[in-house]
C-alpha cells in the first residue's frame, strides 16, 4: 500500500524549514482541539441531568467540533469493520454465506432500532460518565457509515483483475502481504469516495444520534444534531440557517484537510500502465511533501510498515507442497451448511410462533402488501436516480479538475439533512392538494441518491488512462460508447451504490412516508409509515413485525437482484 513515491525527492533545505515553522501552529491547534473535545466527551454525568444546549450561533463552533470528532471516530471504526468483513467474506466461501445476508439485515434495520438496543448497554458500561452516552451516539453514526464502506471494499476485492492476482502468486505473497500490497491499494480510490459518502451520510442521522431518548429521559449531547433538533422544536428558521452554514464550513474544512489530500495521494493506485495527464491535486499534500520533518516521519512510519509486512511472509516457495491450493473439505462444508440451515429453521419456527401468538396472519399479509408498495417506490426511485446521476457521475469522474472543484459541493449536498426539506414538502402537498402516496415518495431518495453518485464517480475516476485513449482512437460515440466502454467501466461501482442506496431508501421510508410538521401529518401507504405509526403508539410486536418484513424485502432484493448483478460485474462487466 505504501511505497517510496509517497515521499518525493527532497527540495532545498531553506524551503523545507520554512514549511516546518508555518505548519507548526496548525498542528498544535488541531492537537489542542482534539484533546479538549475528547476531555469534554468523558466528563462525569448523572442520568437525568439536562445538558445545556443553546441556540446561540457563537456556540456552533464548539458543537461542530464535538460532532465532527464523533463522526471521525465512527469513520475509523467503520474502516476497521469494513476491512475485516471484506477480507473474511471474500476469502472464505462458508463465511460469505452468513456475513453477506447478515450485512443485508444490519443495513435494513433503522438507526432508531440500534439506539433502542444499545443506549442502555453503553450507559451501564460507563456508569456516572458521559462516555457511555457518547459511545451510543458514536455507534449510531457508525451504523450509518459502515455498511456502505463494507460493500465497497467487498466489491473491490471480488473484482481484482486476474493479472494482478497472478502477479501476487508469482511473487509468492502471503495473504497478509497480498491484502496490503495488492487488494487494499486496488480498492483505495473507490473506498475513499465511499468514506466521503459515509461521512456525508452520517449527517443525515446526526439528529437522531445526538438527541437520544432512554429510560424516559431525553438526552441531547452537545453537537450540531442537537442544535438542529432544538431549532426544529422551536421552529427557529434563523437557527436552522446558522446550522447549515456551520455544516458547510465544517465539511469544507475536513474536505480540504483530510479527503482531498487522500484522493490526490490515492491516484497513484489506479490500475493503469501509464500516468494520467490530469490527476487530482491538493495544496495540503504538496505542502506536506515539501516539509522536511514530515518526510522524515513518513520515512520512519513506512519503514515500520514494510518491516511488519515482511514478518508475515510465506515460509515456503512456489514449488512446495504447501503452495498447492487446498480444496475445501466437503464434510466440513456440509456440516457448516447444516448448521446454517438449522439456525434458519429455528428462526423461522420462532417467527411463526411469534406471528401466531402476537399479531396474527392477517396482519402479516397486510404488512407484506404495504412492503410491496414501498418496494415499488424504491425501485422506481433508484431507476430515476440512476438515469440522472450515472451520466453526471461519469462526467465528473472522467474530468479530475472538475472532480476536485465539485468534491466539496457534492459532500455538502449529500450531508444536507434531508429532513429539513420535509416541512417544505408538507406545505407544498397541502397547498396543491396532491396525493401523498405519490409526492411523499421522492423524500425517500433525497438522502440516498448520493450513494449512486459517489460510487459512479469512484468507478469512472478509476478507469485506466490507456483505456480512455483506446476508446477515443476507436471513435466510440453515443450509445455504442456507453454499452461497450462506459457502462462496463462503472458497472461494479454502480451496483455497490445501488445496493446501499436501496437499503438507505428502505430505511428512510420510515421518516419519508409519515411526515409531521406542526399540527399537519401526511401519511403514504407503505411499510415505512406502518413502522412509524406503530412506534408512535408503542406497539412493540408490530414494530418488530414491520422491521422483520423490511429485512425480508431488503434481503430478497439483494439476493435476487443486486447479488446477480454483482456476479455479472465480477465475471463480465469490469476491466
Amino acid at each position: 500500500m505504501f511505497d517510496k513515491r509517497f515521499v518525493p525527492r527532497q527540495v532545498v533545505a531553506s524551503g523545507g524549514n520554512r514549511w516546518d515553522w508555518a505548519l507548526l501552529p496548525l498542528v498544535l491547534a488541531l492537537l489542542f482541539a482534539l484533546a479538549w473535545g475528547g476531555s469534554q466527551m468523558a466528563r462525569p454525568y448523572e442520568l437525568g441531568e439536562t445538558l445545556p444546549i443553546s441556540l446561540d450561533p457563537w456556540m456552533l463552533p464548539y458543537y461542530l467540533l464535538r460532532t465532527t470528532l464523533r463522526m471521525f471516530l465512527a469513520l475509523g471504526a467503520s474502516l476497521v469493520f469494513s476491512c475485516l468483513f471484506a477480507v473474511v467474506a471474500t476469502k472464505y466461501r462458508s463465511a460469505e454465506k452468513v456475513l453477506v445476508p447478515l450485512l443485508d439485515i444490519l443495513q435494513s434495520i433503522p438507526i432508531l432500532g440500534f439506539l433502542s438496543i444499545t443506549v442502555t448497554g453503553f450507559i451501564a458500561l460507563f456508569p456516572g460518565n458521559l462516555l457511555g452516552v457518547e459511545c451510543a451516539a458514536i455507534f449510531a453514526i457508525f451504523t450509518s457509515q459502515a455498511w456502505n464502506m463494507a460493500f465497497s471494499l467487498y466489491q473491490s476485492l471480488r473484482t481484482v483483475p486476474a493479472e494482478l492476482r497472478e502477479a501476487a502468486q508469482v511473487f509468492q505473497l502471503s495473504g497478509w502481504q497480498r491484502f496490503w500490497r495488492l487488494e487494499l491499494p486496488f480498492a483505495m480510490p473507490g473506498l475513499l469516495w465511499n468514506m466521503m459518502m459515509s461521512m456525508s451520510g452520517g449527517w443525515f442521522f446526526v439528529v437522531a444520534s445526538e438527541a437520544i431518548s432512554v429510560s424516559n429521559q431525553n438526552i441531547k449531547l452537545p453537537g450540531v444534531g442537537s442544535y438542529i433538533a432544538m431549532a426544529i422544536e422551536a421552529r427557529d428558521l434563523g437557527a436552522i440557517g446558522w446550522a447549515i452554514a456551520g455544516m458547510l464550513i465544517g465539511i469544507t474544512l475536513y474536505d480540504q484537510l483530510f479527503f482531498r489530500p487522500l484522493i490526490a495521494w490515492a491516484d497513484k493506485f489506479k490500475f493503469e500502465e501509464g500516468s494520467s495527464e490530469d490527476s487530482p491535486n491538493s495544496w495540503l499534500l504538496t505542502w506536506l511533501r515539501r516539509t522536511d520533518r514530515i518526510k522524515h516521519a513518513v520515512h520512519r512510519v513506512t519503514g515500520l510498515l514494510d518491516r511488519s509486512v515482511a514478518l508475515f511472509r510465506r515460509d515456503h516457495d512456489g514449488t512446495s507442497i504447501k503452495a498447492r491450493p487446498q480444496p475445501a473439505n466437503p464434510t466440513a462444508v456440509r456440516i457448516w451448511d447444516a448448521i446454517v440451515a438449522a439456525a434458519v429453521l429455528v428462526a423461522v419456527l420462532w417467527l411463526t410462533r411469534f406471528i401466531h401468538t402476537e399479531v396474527g396472519w392477517r396482519e402479516v399479509g397486510h404488512v407484506f402488501l404495504l412492503g410491496l408498495y414501498t418496494m415499488l417506490r424504491v425501485l422506481v426511485l433508484i431507476a430515476l436516480a440512476a438515469l440522472v446521476w450515472v451520466p453526471i457521475g461519469v462526467w465528473i469522474g472522467m474530468n479530475p479538475r472538475w472532480a476536485g472543484r465539485l468534491q466539496g459541493v457534492a459532500q455538502f449536498m449529500a450531508a444536507f439533512p434531508a429532513n429539513l426539506m420535509f416541512p417544505v414538502a408538507v406545505l407544498f402537498i397541502v397547498r396543491w392538494h396532491l396525493n401523498p402516496n405519490i409526492w411523499l415518495a421522492p423524500l425517500m431518495v433525497l438522502g440516498t441518491q448520493w450513494y449512486l453518485l459517489f460510487n459512479v464517480i469512484a468507478g469512472a475516476s478509476s478507469v485506466p488512462t490507456e483505456l480512455r485513449y483506446a476508446a477515443q482512437n476507436l471513435g466510440l460515440k453515443g450509445w455504442l460508447m456507453w454499452r461497450r466502454y462506459l457502462l462496463p467501466a462503472v458497472f461494479p461501482s454502480f451496483v455497490t451504490g445501488a445496493i446501499t442506496a436501496s437499503g438507505g431508501s428502505w430505511n428512510a421510508s420510515i421518516v419519508a412516508e409519515y411526515v409531521t410538521w406542526g399540527d399537519t401529518t401526511l401519511k403514504a401507504a407503505g411499510l415505512g409509515s406502518y413502522i412509524a405509526e406503530m412506534t408512535a403508539i408503542g406497539d412493540f410486536p408490530r414494530i418488530a413485525l414491520g422491521i422483520g418484513v423490511m429485512c425480508v424485502f431488503v434481503m430478497g432484493m439483494n439476493h435476487f437482484v443486486w447479488r446477480r448483478l454483482y456476479d455479472l460485474a465480477e465475471n463480465r462487466m469490469h476491466f
